[in-house]
């Protein structure tokens, strides 16, 4: 069987309620540790958002279910960019 192709990307994740939703952005980003290279939170007050950055490497399947489940939470955003190859 041929192994799937992994590819590098970014998620940014925007998180509009952090009280209510960043415990669970933090439980689903640490089920999908392995796919992550590393990670950047910045709060930013005057907009009452927080916003991480995950550089991530894994199969499109294992990227579109981690997004996926981010991007079901209420007040939480995300969009995702990957490397063609």
């Amino acid at each position: 069987m041929e192994e799937k192709s992994r590819r590098i990307g970014v998620v940014s994740i925007i998180i509009h309620k952090r009280i209510e939703s960043a415990m669970k952005v933090n439980e689903i980003i640490t089920q999908y540790g392995d796919t992550i290279i590393g990670r950047m939170g910045i709060p930013y007050d005057p907009k009452g958002i927080h916003i991480i950055a995950l550089i991530i490497h894994g199969t499109t399947d294992d990227i579109g279910a981690l997004t996926g489940k981010l991007g079901n939470l209420p007040d939480v955003e995300v969009k995702t960019v990957l490397t063609k190859a």
